[in-house]
């Protein structure tokens, strides 16, 4: 593809992204119509790139180092920070699970712009989970107000599957495959559960204003590039 195009069709993308997430904005601002967090309470982000004091168990409040352990909590679809003894009790809870371990990068992932298009996706960041409790698979995106999700329709998932033998190997509840269709040619991986969570958390820890300010674009690159570095080719 010609450089000049390839650059203007990223450009595109990268406008039509901070659109729609302006436009998440407005309709989650205080008295806005259809404002609310999805499923009864929004869900914990965790991101790496946030400091502060030290962080706090979410099971016992003991201090925790930055680089602390996670469990899902399944019907809330909540992520916890844990201490390593209440991981090591609590992980085989029936309602919690220890997040995943892999991250793989998909270079070959096949996704044409309609079946994108049929997901019905407002942005070009998303990730994609099945729910054991629903018993669906949740497409989640990063807004200002935190995460927003949509189960999918079976037909409408089976669409990318068939295309994506790879998504068989989905591990439910504790792994995402993640969407950037920010980046030219856009970038697919499965990754931790507590990873696509943190996708959500470095939107909402960057956003500025209304607009949203010039730290969103970055703080996005920089989170992808983190996981470039870990994954590994599938």
């Amino acid at each position: 593809m010609n450089p000049r195009l390839s650059d203007a069709i990223a450009s595109r993308r990268r406008a039509q992204t901070i659109g729609g997430l302006r436009g998440l904005a407005a309709r989650s601002a205080p008295g806005a119509p259809g404002s609310c967090a999805p499923g009864g309470g929004e869900p914990a982000e965790t991101t790496r790139e946030q400091s502060g004091p030290l962080e706090h168990c979410d099971l016992c409040q003991v201090g925790i180092p930055p680089d602390h352990r996670h469990l899902l909590h399944l019907s809330e679809r909540r992520i916890l920070c844990v201490c390593e003894p209440c991981w090591a009790m609590k992980a085989g809870d029936a309602d919690l699970r220890p997040t995943g371990q892999r991250t793989l990068w998909l270079p070959d992932f096949d996704l044409p712009e309609e079946v994108w298009a049929d997901l019905r996706i407002p942005i070009g960041l998303a990730f994609f989970m099945v729910s054991s409790v629903t018993e669906c698979v949740v497409a989640m995106y990063p807004s200002p107000a935190g995460a927003t999700e949509s189960e999918l329709h079976f037909e409408t998932w089976r669409a990318v599957s068939d295309r994506n033998p790879i998504l068989e190997q989905l591990e439910p509840d504790v792994e995402g495959l993640i969407v950037n269709r920010l980046s030219d040619p856009p970038a697919y991986l499965l990754a931790p559960i507590d990873r696509c969570y943190e996708l959500t958390g470095v939107v909402k820890a960057h956003w500025e204003g209304i607009s949203g300010g010039t730290g969103i674009e970055p703080a996005v690159d920089r989170f992808f590039a983190g996981l470039r570095a870990q994954a590994v080719a599938a």
